[in-house]
């Protein structure tokens, strides 16, 4: 493993040999639904709790990439998880069955690529030979915990983006027996805050972290847009990314639009699911990572793809302090392991 300025290289190229998805409802309803490993019949999961729910989104998730990979507990030597909640107690609670080292991290909706960066950082280096990265979200303890519960029958403006109810999970591993994607590099976003302070549009907030670290990762690495299959964001919604290009553009004098999507827009069908600017939350691009992309990288549909997941870090009191929102965007590049991509 070496760096080059803002760029971490993985030397080994950490293999990803098994990756699982679970998903809510309406997110089963989108136009991704039929990709995912299992969608729930109730987003209440047969709890009590949306808490509880969420938590069982991730032992799931987590349960399945296991079954998948022929795997027990006692085969990973570490998990790297996280989610929105307070004290990301939807990984802390829904991984605690598992016989498993655990670190749990907190990116907001950055979580999902931050996780797997930091697994395979520990994969790389030879302090593990598997690692799990895991994340999730839940549209209904989201919206109680940063904004009001369901009850409250608030009203969302149309900037808002609807939180996935979904996970995601990936086996990273130093050794692979077989064609599989691999890890080929990585880039650690920096704090960016432009001075949004609006809680209910997370794309406005995140848009200048993406901007930046793709920015940065495009120039540390030689590279242009079109060296790409896929330049994904995760998750910008609408609006998002609408000021993602207008700031490319303006900044950098960089236009990705040719060639990138948003996971905020692949999860559901806009207009007919009312979810007004889009999807968003660590299980937005957790579960469609850890599905259709590397799906598509595993078979060869998509060769070289750079996924940039951004996070708003505003926390339950911090908006009525006056504060600001802060953002992060993480980024790792991932190949189909095939000739010139590895």
């Amino acid at each position: 493993m070496k760096r080059k300025n803002n760029v971490i290289e993985f030397e080994n190229l950490p293999s990803i040999i098994s990756w699982s998805s679970v998903v809510g409802t309406t997110e089963g309803n989108g136009p991704l639904g039929n990709g995912f490993d299992m969608v729930v019949g109730d987003d209440m999961c047969g709890k009590e709790t949306w808490e509880e729910a969420e938590c069982f989104l991730q032992k799931t998730s987590i349960g399945i990439l296991l079954d998948k990979s022929k795997q027990s507990d006692t085969d990973i030597d570490g998990i790297y998880a996280g989610d929105l909640l307070n004290q990301c107690m939807g990984s802390g609670f829904g991984i605690r069955g598992y016989n498993i080292p655990f670190c749990g991290i907190y990116g907001a909706c950055s979580t999902s690529v931050l996780s797997m960066i930091q697994a395979s950082i520990s994969v790389d280096s030879g302090a593990m030979k598997k690692a799990i990265s895991s994340t999730s979200s839940h549209f209904c303890s989201a919206e109680k915990q940063f904004r009001f519960p369901l009850e409250y029958g608030g009203q969302r403006p149309p900037t808002a983006q609807r939180t996935v109810t979904g996970a995601g999970s990936a086996l990273i591993s130093f050794e692979s027996e077989k064609l599989c994607p691999k890890i080929k590099k990585a880039i650690i976003g920096k704090i960016t805050d432009k001075g949004v302070a609006d809680a209910n549009n997370m794309g406005a907030a995140m848009a200048p972290a993406a901007s930046r670290t793709i920015s940065d990762f495009l120039n540390d690495t030689n590279t242009r847009p079109e060296d790409y299959d896929l330049i994904l964001t995760g998750d910008l919604g609408k609006v998002g990314t609408s000021l993602l290009y207008e700031l490319m553009k303006k900044e950098y004098n960089i236009d990705i639009s040719a060639v990138h999507n948003d996971t905020g827009l692949m999860m559901y069908y806009l207009d007919e699911q009312d979810v007004h600017a889009g999807g968003s939350g660590c299980g937005c691009c957790g579960s469609i990572l850890c599905s259709k992309i590397l799906n598509e990288l595993n078979t060869g549909k998509l060769n070289n793809v750079l996924v940039v997941a951004t996070g708003a870090l505003l926390s339950t009191v911090s908006p009525f302090q006056g504060e600001s929102i802060p953002g992060i965007a993480h980024g790792i590049l991932l190949t189909s392991g095939r000739g010139q991509y590895e």
